[in-house]
């Protein structure tokens, strides 16, 4: 962040989408990046897609990008896990879902290049993801939403008491001040509005246990798979 090429700030301004359930975080948040005209497609084929995706009510980040692709948004997705981290079978969030998903998302991963879905295992540090908001477009991004905040709230629901559990949930990542050190965000899981929250929060949000750092790169401009 200490490119001073770089615009001092940026914001994308997004339609806001909210989750209709506990668990369409990643697809709201898809809702927000693409076009009008595939937003009102998903919304009036939501069952449908659901089914032809395979993923039901949990999805994996690697089921967001199959759905990017599928509407033909350029996108660049980086992990530290290619699959399914075995160690999360003992983890209690994902305890649940992981015996149900974990050969569907392995599968994925493995279709994924065929597909032509850009997959990495790579991480990147937050400044890889200024950079890319600057020049090309929004970010997805995996986070424990017990660690999130907003200057904006002010305050905390009730799945945010307790730091130390882990609750998955994506969000988009739309701009930054560069003077303040902060972020902008929208939140599925809020009202109509954009978050804000320092650079240090969010990338402790974003880099905690069960995340896996994943990150989806939005390219509404030309892509450029430099990190």
């Amino acid at each position: 962040m200490e490119d001073s090429r770089l615009p001092l700030n940026k914001e994308y301004k997004l339609v806001h989408f909210r989750q209709r359930y506990d668990w369409d975080c990643g697809i709201s948040c898809i809702l927000m990046v693409v076009s009008a005209l595939s937003r009102e497609y998903i919304v009036n084929h939501f069952d449908e897609i659901r089914k032809e995706e395979g993923f039901g009510s949990s999805t994996w980040t690697i089921d967001l990008c199959y759905i990017l692709k599928r509407f033909n948004v350029t996108h660049k997705y980086l992990t530290k896990t290619i699959g399914v981290d075995p160690k999360y079978i003992e983890h209690s969030y994902y305890t649940p879902i992981i015996e149900r998903d974990q050969e569907r998302v392995k599968l994925r991963f493995e279709q994924a290049e065929a597909k032509g879905i850009n997959v990495e295992k790579k991480t990147v540090k937050f400044d890889a993801i200024i950079r890319h908001l600057s020049k090309y477009g929004p970010v997805i991004l995996l986070t424990n939403a017990a660690l999130l905040t907003c200057d904006n709230c002010k305050r905390k629901d009730e799945q945010k008491q307790s730091p130390s559990r882990y609750l998955g949930h994506y969000v988009v990542i739309c701009g930054y001040d560069l003077i303040k050190r902060k972020v902008l965000y929208r939140n599925p899981a809020q009202d109509d509005h954009v978050c804000v929250t320092s650079v240090d929060a969010m990338d402790r949000a974003r880099k905690a246990y069960g995340t896996d750092e994943d990150v989806i790169f939005i390219y509404y401009r030309s892509k450029s798979w430099n990190f």
